[in-house]
């Protein structure tokens, strides 16, 4: 029997994500037609214009599932046991540095940046970032997207600081905005300049000159 619109429909927006994604990361988000994504899809224009109203709320849709997906491992690495002091051990990186590394920084080792395909992620949302930049409705809409991101990563960071006696010094949201940028900014600089380039030692000042110990007033807050 054969699928319902309705049922056909998660596996229609799903081919067309999937075909988006592959072309935007080869080609860019500029020079991909819609024709280009519906014809890698094995769909018609139709299909596209019956799920999304153009390129740019399918980008939005990108950005949902990379923001869900990057959040649900980050908390996951935010809730994880740390290392006793002296194993020897670090759960979240294997870096062997034990408790020494700073909790947000054990977050950025555990996801961020670690795979060609994030790395290939940034490249397609910065370009989409400059684009929005262009197009103050688009910059609108993107807002709003960021800032769940935004309200997701505070959400964490305050977990993971805490689960480590720590607490952010300042707003939980202006720190994941800080840290928002420092990443795409020190991340841009690796893509540029390579390897070599000291992420993690500016990762780990900044966080140090961010957070602090928990002390006795903060005790059952």
């Amino acid at each position: 029997m054969p699928k319902s619109p309705t049922r056909r429909r998660p596996i229609t927006r799903a081919a067309l994500t999937d075909s988006a994604l592959a072309l935007f990361t080869e080609k860019g988000f500029h020079a991909t037609s819609i024709s280009d994504i519906v014809e890698r899809a094995g769909l018609t224009r139709g299909a596209f214009y019956s799920n999304y109203r153009d390129k740019e709320e399918l980008f939005l849709a990108l950005y949902d599932a990379h923001t869900e997906r990057l959040l649900s491992e980050l908390r996951e690495a935010a809730t994880a046991p740390r290392p006793e002091p002296g194993s020897g051990t670090d759960s979240a990186s294997g870096s062997g540095s034990g408790s020494g590394v700073h909790p947000v920084m054990q977050l950025h080792e555990r996801v961020t940046g670690r795979t060609p395909q994030e790395r290939q992620w940034f490249m397609v949302s910065m370009e989409f970032t400059l684009h929005a930049a262009r197009h103050p409705e688009v910059a609108r809409a993107l807002a709003v997207h960021e800032n769940r991101l935004t309200e997701g990563l505070a959400e964490v960071v305050t977990t993971a600081l805490a689960g480590a006696g720590c607490r952010p010094d300042l707003d939980p949201e202006d720190l994941a905005r800080l840290l928002v940028a420092a990443f795409e900014g020190l991340t841009a600089r690796q893509l540029v300049h390579g390897t070599g380039e000291p992420t993690e030692r500016l990762l780990t000042h900044l966080m140090n000159a961010l957070s602090a110990p928990l002390g006795p007033s903060d005790e059952g807050q």
